[in-house]
């Protein structure tokens, strides 16, 4: 099977045909990172009835082979978001008395046990390495108490209470919910219901994690990750994501196994924290059971809006995820940041490309002119100068290009995807997206990842991510260095062309 279709990005996971969102389920098991992920196996329109969780799995996290669905919808209702582990210890029951195997924790959608509470949580098991799946017979093992909206279970082993804990989006709020054995669940706590500025849409999709500060053993902190969806002018109070349609925010802080308790109050807009200023990275959730002792905590969005989810311009299929990234927890003057990168494995698909040192640009002045590519890696650092404005204008032609760049002025790395080939297909799609970015010793570093219907950009140390599709025709691959009102110098310029991950199947 060929993946040249047109916009089909080529190192960037989509399935073959049809409709996907959500990544689910992400776990590392016997050598295998699995992917699984909400999947309309009908065509390219979400169908939340019936609903499936697509599956792949990889060796490197870099090369995907896409196997048949995995979980099914039927008279439960349907297959919606969740997580999947290893029950090392064999808690459940459902594997040899020595053994171990997969449970996925899912929410049914549109379940009929118990009449108006349509969401409930389910469980499943494989004893074969995720091909395929046997129901638990007791199921649901979760049920709401009032909300229709109780849905997207991320569950954990939490080691210093010997109980799994899940974390559950519910409507206002994440409920944590504690299991000895991932069937019988009892409610811990609650967080958010209170947390000001936030409640623009439903929350979606948490992830709750432990993590080193500054790679530091000794000193680990708790992020909680939450998705906040579209509201649509439902809630016009509250504010806008940064690119507007859905967003993903987070919290910093520390988890007994009962209580997240955050180290900053949330009192206003100022005190929120964004993961992504791009319009595209959404229900990002993180892997577990990852292999090594690194600590290397590492996860994957879907590439999306629920703005316009459903009216993206491709035909046999619809919906890409983000590269695989790196998540770390530093420490800068303004307080602890999460920060992003590309996972390191991507470097077996990287070709050199060009190299430039201590090259001073000004206006009209274009370095590239005689590069050209559909997808490929820019890794660059700007010495700041006397212009306004600088950067990159890539998957450029004559009449299209998408502009990657720092205000100087503003102190803002953006993209603006305004021209940047088809827009019009919703009327937000056009837009500018920024993110803070104040330069480090006079200096902007900006990582650019750059596929045949994605950009993802990393600024700095990794605390500016702007995550957007885009749309432009196969034959704009220019690429252009510019700066605007004055002159800045490109202290140095690698730059990559990215293989496809398909055609090594």
């Amino acid at each position: 099977m060929e993946y040249i279709e047109k916009f089909r990005p080529q190192y960037h996971y989509s399935p073959a045909r049809n409709w996907m969102n959500d990544p689910n389920g992400l776990v590392y098991y016997e050598g295998e990172y699995h992917l699984f992920y909400q999947y309309s196996p009908f065509d390219n329109l979400p169908h939340f009835d019936k609903m499936h969780w697509g599956h792949a799995v990889s060796t490197d996290l870099v090369h995907w082979e896409e196997l048949p669905p995995a979980i099914f919808p039927g008279e439960d209702g349907a297959i919606f978001s969740g997580s999947a582990v290893v029950d090392h210890r064999n808690t459940s029951g459902f594997f040899d008395e020595n053994g171990s195997g997969l449970v996925a924790i899912y929410t049914n959608n549109g379940n009929t046990t118990l009449p108006n509470k349509p969401q409930v949580q389910s469980i499943a098991y494989s004893r074969d390495k995720g091909r395929t799946w046997t129901k638990y017979e007791g199921n649901p093992v979760l049920f709401p108490d009032a909300t229709l909206d109780f849905r997207d279970p991320k569950v954990f082993w939490h080691e210093e209470t010997s109980m799994w804990i899940m974390s559950l989006a519910v409507q206002d709020r994440v409920e944590f919910y504690q299991s000895p054995n991932l069937k019988a669940w009892t409610f811990a706590s609650a967080f958010g219901a209170d947390a000001i500025g936030t409640h623009r849409g439903i929350y979606e999709c948490p992830d709750l994690f432990p993590i080193h500060v500054d790679g530091d053993v000794n000193n680990r902190k708790w992020v909680l990750i939450l998705s906040v969806g579209d509201c649509n002018g439902v809630n016009p109070y509250d504010p806008e994501t940064p690119a507007g349609g859905s967003g993903m925010m987070y919290f910093i802080g520390n988890f007994d196994g009962k209580v997240f308790t955050p180290d900053d109050p949330i009192h206003s807009m100022d005190d929120l924290k964004w993961i992504d200023y791009g319009s595209d990275f959404y229900a990002a959730v993180t892997w577990n059971n990852t292999p090594g002792e690194d600590g290397r905590k590492r996860w994957i969005g879907w590439m999306n809006n629920w703005r316009y989810a459903g009216a993206l311009p491709t035909d046999n299929w619809r919906g890409n995820n983000s590269v695989p990234r790196e998540l770390k927890l530093k420490q800068f003057a303004e307080g602890l940041r999460l920060v992003q990168q590309p996972i390191e494995e991507l470097g077996i698909i990287r070709t050199p490309l060009k190299t430039l040192e201590d090259v001073m640009l000004a206006t009209d002045v274009n370095s590239l002119v005689d590069i050209g590519a559909n997808s490929a890696e820019i890794i660059a650092e700007f010495e700041i100068g006397t212009a306004t404005e600088f950067g990159f204008k890539v998957r450029k032609s004559a009449n299209e290009e998408t502009v990657v760049g720092y205000d100087n002025v503003r102190k803002k790395l953006f993209v603006d995807r305004t021209n940047s080939g088809k827009v019009d297909f919703h009327p937000d799609f056009a837009a500018k997206h920024e993110a803070p970015l104040a330069p480090t010793n006079k200096r902007v570093r900006m990582l650019i990842l750059i596929d045949s219907c994605t950009i993802e950009v990393f600024g700095g140390a990794g605390t500016a991510v702007i995550s957007d599709t885009i749309f432009p025709d196969p034959e704009s691959k220019g690429l252009e260095l510019y700066a605007i009102g004055g002159s800045v110098t490109l202290v140095s310029l690698q730059m990559n062309e990215m293989g496809s991950i398909w055609h090594d199947r």
